[in-house]
């Protein structure tokens, strides 16, 4: 149990409540509003430049698609196995392009809706706003944590491109047809990957280890976590998966549009 949330200042019983307050969330009774808490846990964050943040993170999404779709070797998977790898990789994916186009972000705390609002749009607001879950800070500094550490190996173009087909092609994927043959991808992109390093840093023996264990870390991302902070702000409520879907197939043609942060 995390005990810096044992004592929230904002359930303090020292906390007065407004006579205001009292009489207009009478209305509320059946629907409480609920409590801004501040612990450090619990506070919900928003990206402090949605335009330009959304934007960066929408070209990282777009170039995470297209190397996708640039791999001979994925396109001939079945269509069930790309899909399936699609949804299972693309997080991690997404996130080192992050780092390799060295992306940074900011949060602040989300502003809190202020009690008139609350109470003029009772009933109203599930029908005629958006919602979604906002990040908690401990998520996004935990995010942060990954990526600065991903930043710290400085890894080369060829690097990045061989962990990301050593990422793409898991074999341990529920539900693939091809599993064999995704291993053996797998298999020859981790082979590429020490070829790589060996000239590159002849004297770190272990820095193949290290690059798969720290991208590793990648894969414990949630994935709504980096949908709410990037994405949700362009997308509304729409499903990211499906999106990303069209985007690989190229069904409708959507793309994601940053101007809409």
């Amino acid at each position: 149990m995390d005990t810096g949330c044992e004592r929230c200042q904002c359930h303090s019983e020292d906390k007065h409540t407004a006579i205001l307050y009292t009489l207009l969330s009478q209305n509320l009774s059946h629907s409480p509003v609920q409590q801004r808490c501040l612990c450090h846990q619990r506070r919900t964050v928003c990206l402090r430049t949605p335009h330009i943040t959304c934007q960066a993170a929408s070209n990282v999404l777009v170039k995470t698609i297209s190397f996708m779709k640039n791999l001979p070797s994925f396109n001939l998977l079945p269509r069930e196995d790309q899909l399936l790898l699609l949804d299972s990789c693309w997080v991690p994916l997404f996130l080192l392009g992050l780092v390799q186009e060295m992306v940074t972000f900011e949060v602040m705390e989300t502003p809190a809706p202020s009690m008139l609002k609350k109470i003029l749009l009772n009933g109203q607001s599930k029908r005629q706003e958006p919602e979604w879950t906002q990040p908690t800070l401990a998520a996004v500094q935990r995010l942060q944590c990954c990526l600065n550490t991903f930043w710290s190996l400085d890894l080369s173009p060829k690097e990045y491109a061989y962990l990301k087909g050593a990422i793409l092609f898991n074999p341990d994927v529920p539900g693939l047809r091809a599993s064999l043959y995704i291993e053996s991808l797998q298999q020859e992109a981790q082979r590429a990957l020490q070829e790589v390093l060996q000239p590159l840093h002849p004297e770190d023996q272990g820095r193949f280890t290290h690059i798969l264990l720290i991208a590793s870390t990648l894969k414990s991302i949630p994935p709504a976590l980096i949908t709410d902070l990037f994405f949700r702000p362009i997308i509304g409520n729409a499903d990211i998966v499906e999106l990303l879907a069209e985007m690989l197939y190229e069904i409708t043609g959507r793309q994601l549009a940053p101007a809409a942060c």
